[in-house]
């Protein structure tokens, strides 16, 4: 089975049509959403429609639990966006983002497992870094075996082994970050499409993906919404040199 983890679109329609190509010439099976799907960017009821009528199970990330907790998004740095976005959203675009689980586990074959989340088991506001203690990871992973444990959240691709367990991130379809944690002046965006691909055939393998995006098709959609977040001056354009 080849299995398309998706992550962090954050409602970027561009980026998720370029994946989406990319993933029907890539011969998958299934598809899941590891959440923080409508919020940000300028495309929220376009994504959540279109992975709606793609019947695609999704994890709910901090961003879906924010956009449908009043109490906490009007306490967010993302308010103001976080309201315009619930205004862009269908009651059907609601409802199919509200049934999002926590977790998702999918056989593997052999008794092997693939466990998704968004940021760990526990808390979708976790972080599973290549630098996390043993003993922190070990926490955030209690009572859990899968021989897969794949996440989204911190917006940057990794692998690492764990005991028998391979944790991967998919990194973000919408907006992959040019390094972890920048603070918000430092904020940079890379301007491709960035998800993962689990293949039980055989051995398990695991495939780290990056789709160049179409920016000039992002920066007229962008133009064109009335988002109050103007993210276009944090994205690498195409031909631009990136930071370190």
């Amino acid at each position: 089975m080849r299995i398309a983890l998706i992550s962090d679109i954050h409602g970027n329609g561009v980026g998720l049509e370029a994946v989406l190509d990319d993933i029907r010439k890539a011969r998958i099976d299934r598809m899941i959403c590891l959440g923080d799907v409508a919020t940000l960017g300028p495309q929220p009821h376009e994504v959540t429609k279109r992975l709606r009528e793609l019947n695609c199970p999704g994890i709910t990330g901090n961003h879906e639990t924010d956009l449908f907790t009043p109490e906490r998004s009007q306490k967010s740095v993302w308010a103001e966006t976080f309201a315009w976005c619930r205004e862009q959203l269908t009651d059907e675009d609601k409802a199919y983002l509200q049934s999002f689980q926590p977790m998702i586990e999918i056989p593997l074959g052999d008794d092997k497992r693939l466990l998704c989340f968004h940021g760990s088991p526990k808390a979708n506001t976790d972080f599973i870094l290549p630098t996390t203690p043993d003993d922190e990871l070990n926490a955030m992973l209690t009572g859990q075996n899968a021989i897969v444990m794949a996440g989204g959240h911190t917006h940057v691709q990794m692998m690492r082994r764990h005991h028998r367990t391979m944790i991967i991130n998919t990194g973000s379809v919408g907006i992959p970050f040019h390094r972890y944690f920048p603070t918000f002046t430092e904020t940079r965006f890379l301007p491709h499409a960035e998800y993962a691909i689990v293949d039980s055939v055989g051995a398990i393998n695991i495939e780290f993906r990056r789709v160049p995006i179409d920016f000039a098709t992002l920066e007229q959609a962008s133009a064109g919404s009335s988002n109050p977040f103007n993210w276009m001056p944090y994205w690498f354009r195409p031909d631009e040199q990136s930071a370190p």
